[in-house]
């Protein structure tokens, strides 16, 4: 429960609802690959207002801008992306994301494989 009564799960879906365009659209999209995913991820509210998921470590936060939804994946500079979703924070030695924008298609097959090698090397202690 966070401070002011809500669990992580209930602000999220408040996020979700406030947001009330494509961008909570968007947002709940992600969040249902990623429980599809993991149906035992952990949902977290951090930083004040950031949907943060868990499994075994972070996997990936959903923060929303006025112009886009940026999934950013914790240890995305260790991850294989075949199919090029990272299209943001590339310069970084850790993260690495992805921001969706207005009109753009999920690939889901391919976010979720992303979800699950995220969640594969946090289950190896962040190593390859």
């Amino acid at each position: 429960m966070t401070a002011n009564g809500q669990t992580p799960s209930e602000l999220i879906d408040g996020r979700i609802a406030e947001l009330g365009d494509w961008r909570g659209e968007t947002l709940a999209r992600i969040r249902a690959l990623i429980r599809e995913e993991e149906p035992e991820v952990v949902e977290e509210w951090k930083w004040r207002g950031v949907p943060t998921w868990y499994k075994d470590g972070m996997i990936t936060t959903g923060e929303t801008y006025k112009n886009a939804v940026k999934m950013t994946f914790a240890k995305g500079a260790s991850l294989d992306d075949p199919k090029t979703l990272f299209n943001s924070s590339l310069d970084g030695g850790t993260r690495r994301a992805i921001d969706f924008k207005e009109g753009d298609v999920i690939d889901a097959p391919a976010l979720k494989a992303l979800i699950r090698a995220a969640i594969t090397l946090n289950q190896k202690g962040g190593k390859k």
